[in-house]
């Protein structure tokens, strides 16, 4: 198994060069916010290990709402990101960009601030900018990209031919329309026109830090227990002391702001998401967002991995970064369905997990003992969401018109392809999922 990982790339805009960033970046694209993947500049499509990425600007947009905690915003100038999820290291992906798309690079870099077009060496500044997320997102770990390409071109070649086989033969005998479409794969292998490669082994490196991280997390919750019994009640107490006098700030983003958002949304089965804003500014907040988000990381890699987040199955991959300081929360996700859809499949579903995390931003709904309400008040909420949100200025899918349901259905095919059920019913799910 190859196992997915993330870059974010960021730099702050140098002054005066914002705009000629922006018109850029859009050069990238061939829809309002979709990239081209065969764009002159960064060609996402010749990389065969990239599911999706983005450049986003990242703006302090509600940066102002702090002062209602009595607290003197602080200044921030708007940082270029890029960020995307790949196959394997995200090291030498890393690599592989600053030497394949050095040219178009270097071009968007130079609008950053200390960027020195001609002089720097690309592949260490991008190190030196790569920013790790504190929890991350895979909806199933180790689908590569190689694989979900092969499980496409499958699915639609045994579609096609069982169409042929039940208008040539009936669909009666289940049986012997698996062995035809068993036959077909087979030839259709032997010619090179229909591959499906084996899974790349599992480096041992990574096997052994997973199995670490997997076990060791446990543990030291385990050891610290008798200390979070002792500090809990006091926890709790100054929980509910700030629930009850957090600010909200819940007003509707302008319809010029909405606008622009929903012009870059619906081009695509899947959608992208990017918000930013202010963590609150008490320690205690501040604090607690690193430990709940330690703490969904860990169930992200060792639970949730398998399509699903919760019970949410429409996200393929999903960020969260701490900037600034820990003053300021990035998410980023890539998800399936309209955002109306998006944000209600998560109020109905795990309202308690969104309000784990963002009741700890500036202006969020209030909360009842961290997960009550919030979330639940479902218009403040959705207020407060499009309020943080940022514009993509260009996003990537590597497979457009697949939802993760689509990608979980074509495994589930070459799986049953590998593997061959038994008994009348296995199969006819089987030739169903085909049918689909």
């Amino acid at each position: 198994m190859l196992a997915q990982s993330t870059f974010m790339i960021t730099a702050p805009v140098a002054e005066g060069r914002l705009e000629d960033l922006r018109a850029l970046l859009a050069t990238l694209n061939d829809r309002p916010g979709h990239a081209d993947p065969d764009n002159t500049l960064l060609p996402f499509g010749d990389f065969d290990r990239l599911h999706v990425a983005r450049f986003v600007i990242l703006e302090a947009n509600t940066a102002e709402d702090i002062a209602a905690h009595g607290v003197e915003p602080e200044p921030w100038t708007p940082t270029l990101a890029f960020l995307g999820d790949c196959d394997g290291r995200a090291d030498t992906f890393i690599a592989e960009l600053a030497t394949r798309a050095e040219r178009g690079l270097r071009r968007i870099f130079s609008h950053c601030h200390g960027f020195v077009e001609d002089q720097e060496s690309l592949v260490k500044w991008m190190h030196a900018h790569n920013v790790k997320p504190k929890a991350n997102y895979v909806n199933t770990l180790g689908r590569t990209l190689v694989q979900i390409r092969e499980e496409r071109t499958l699915h639609e070649a045994l579609s096609a031919k069982l169409k042929r086989i039940i208008a040539e033969n009936g669909s009666d005998d289940p049986r012997v329309i698996r062995q035809r479409l068993l036959s077909f794969v087979e030839l259709e292998q032997h010619a090179g026109r229909l591959p499906l490669s084996p899974p790349p082994p599992t480096p041992v490196v990574w096997r052994v830090r997973n199995l670490i991280h997997k076990i060791g997390v446990p543990l030291l919750l385990l050891a610290l227990l008798p200390l979070f019994l002792v500090i809990l009640p006091f926890a709790a107490l100054r929980l509910r002391m700030l629930e009850r006098t957090d600010p909200e700030i819940l007003e509707r983003s302008d319809r010029e702001s909405v606008a622009r958002l929903a012009e870059l949304e619906d081009h695509d089965v899947t959608n992208q998401f990017s918000a930013f804003g202010d963590v609150k500014p008490q320690a205690f907040r501040r604090y607690a967002v690193r430990f709940l988000l330690w703490l969904l990381d860990y169930t992200a890699r060792h639970i949730y991995n398998r399509g699903f987040l919760t019970r949410v199955n429409t996200i393929h991959f999903a960020r969260w970064v701490m900037l600034d300081d820990n003053k300021r929360l990035f998410f980023a996700s890539n998800y399936d369905g309209s955002l109306e859809s998006y944000m209600d499949d998560f109020i109905n579903k795990v309202a308690w997990g969104l309000n784990l995390v963002f009741s700890n931003g500036v202006g969020y709904p209030a909360t009842r003992w961290l997960i009550k309400d919030g979330a639940e008040q479902e218009q403040k909420f959705k207020n407060f969401l499009r309020r943080k949100q940022l514009p993509t200025e260009v996003w990537y899918k590597a497979y457009p018109g697949l939802t993760a349901f689509d990608l979980a259905r074509n495994s589930r095919i070459r799986h049953g392809v590998v593997h061959r059920p038994d008994g009348d019913q296995g199969i006819r799910q089987w030739l169903a999922e085909i049918e689909a």
